[in-house]
């Protein structure tokens, strides 16, 4: 089988395009679907620099202590954004209570109705100990919720009420921030992005420039497509099985490549991540969530979605990067999520305590009370049949994976799970929401098919 190499940071354009394909190893570097609309291909758009906004919440009773257990912001205008959530100090801390807003959009000048938040995103990140986790940067956070363009917001959070609450010394975790993301509009230029707004400003890490980041990126994806690519073009099962069939005596079990929008496809501005890739040793799962981000938003907006959801995980909460490495719309359009390379067995951080040896696969949209589209389902299935073919695994098998710790596995201990599992089966959570997670039978079914089982 040809394995895909990790590209450095340096490589040049030439040496990109001939590296040779062999299996990753463990290690920490520097280095048919419907047709593309004009939001995913990004670098035809002219560029437009996004931003975040990050405004303290104040408390909303006569309790000024910290901690009070009403938090939020009165109605007030604001620079546009189409992308909100809370974050917090500590990230340890949990927020135990309800997180609403109601946005004014630019479009009608109109107020929306409250909306919610899902409040319990600490399980969507990296695993304990790890150099990710550990980072001073990390905080706190709510799911992001998808608005679309707006130019007012106001914000309300209440802590439960109950005996537990009453117990808790601080009902509400301190430093709370509502966090304004503006997603800005295609690919960003090769130059260091501009500094944030607000208090947290920090500069590309390392110094590096943006558009050496860009290259490695790209140059993650050698032998896939060409470098600066916007997509991965998609191959026929015959093509699949040539390409990853060379020097080896049976036929492999793998599904065909599917066509999968590159980070410069939707945009990515590399300046904001952390320089460098991380990687495990193989993919033996793949976990599947749903973004939380809500369901108000065409495909045609679903790279401005993902620019957005980067932006908070990276600006927002800490993460070195994108934390899943796969995203899927409601048409069924894949991208590629965490930078690394998407044939690698790149680390992400999206199921607590089981990103080692997997991936995570992101529906955009909220699924605890809506059905995921056919496309998305079947989008999943391709998806999965192709890259756990890499690694031979059986979409529709079982396979065991080492707990590195959380709310329902204790840290080292080896967990027999699907090979398509949910989120909660990693972690005790929603996610991928009730009507998503039920139809990961179908996927795995389907998955199987599409490698020939």
């Amino acid at each position: 089988m040809r394995g895909f190499l990790a590209s450095s940071i340096g490589v040049t354009c030439a040496a990109a395009l001939a590296v040779p394909l062999t299996p990753p190893a463990a290690a920490a570097t520097s280095a048919p679907p419907p047709p593309p609309t004009t939001e995913r291909a990004a670098g035809a758009e002219a560029y437009a620099p996004g931003g975040t906004q990050s405004l303290p919440l104040a408390p909303l009773s006569a309790d000024r202590a910290p901690g009070a257990a009403a938090q939020g912001l009165p109605r007030r205008d604001v620079r546009h954004f189409s992308l909100v959530g809370v974050v917090w100090d500590n990230p340890g801390t949990a927020l135990h209570g309800r997180v609403e807003v109601r946005i004014r959009a630019t479009a009608t000048g109109a107020w929306s109705p409250w909306q919610e938040l899902e409040t319990h995103n600490a399980e969507h990140s990296a695993d304990p100990g790890t150099p990710e986790s550990a980072s001073r940067r990390v905080r706190g956070a709510t799911a992001p919720l998808w608005v679309g363009e707006s130019d007012g917001v106001e914000v309300r959070v209440r802590a439960e009420s109950g005996p537990e609450a009453a117990r808790a010394a601080a009902p509400l975790p301190g430093g709370m921030r509502l966090e304004l993301v503006d997603p800005g509009r295609g690919a960003p230029p090769a130059r260091a992005p501009e500094p944030e707004e607000g208090p947290r400003t920090t500069t590309t890490s390392g110094g590096t420039p943006a558009a050496a980041e860009a290259v490695a990126a790209s140059a993650a994806n050698a032998g896939l497509a060409p470098l600066g690519a916007t997509e991965i073009p998609a191959l026929s099962q015959a093509e699949t099985e040539a390409e990853l069939g060379a020097g080896q005596h049976t036929k492999p079990y793998v599904g065909a490549r599917p066509s999968i929008t590159t980070r410069q496809g939707w945009g990515a501005d590399e300046g904001l991540r952390e320089k460098g890739f991380v990687y495990t040793k193989k993919v033996k799962a793949a976990f599947v969530h749903h973004s939380a981000t809500g369901n108000n938003y065409r495909c045609s907006q679903a790279s401005s979605v993902i620019r957005s959801i980067y932006r908070y995980h990276v600006r927002s909460t800490g993460w070195r990067d994108l934390g899943y490495n796969f995203l899927v719309d409601k048409c069924g359009n894949i991208y590629e999520g965490r930078a690394g390379g998407v044939s690698k067995a790149v680390l992400g951080a999206h199921t607590l305590g089981f990103n080692s040896n997997s991936m995570g696969i992101a529906v955009l949209g909220t699924y605890s009370d809506r059905k995921p589209s056919p496309a998305a389902v079947k989008a999943i299935a391709r998806l999965t049949a192709w890259k756990l073919g890499i690694y031979g695994m059986n979409p529709d098998g079982k396979t065991y994976l080492r707990s590195g710790g959380g709310n329902l596995y204790r840290k080292g201990k080896n967990v027999r799970l699907n090979v398509i599992s949910g989120h909660r089966d990693g972690f005790a959570t929603n996610c991928p929401g009730r009507l998503l997670y039920g139809k990961l039978d179908t996927s795995r079914a389907k998955a199987a098919r599409y490698q020939g089982r």
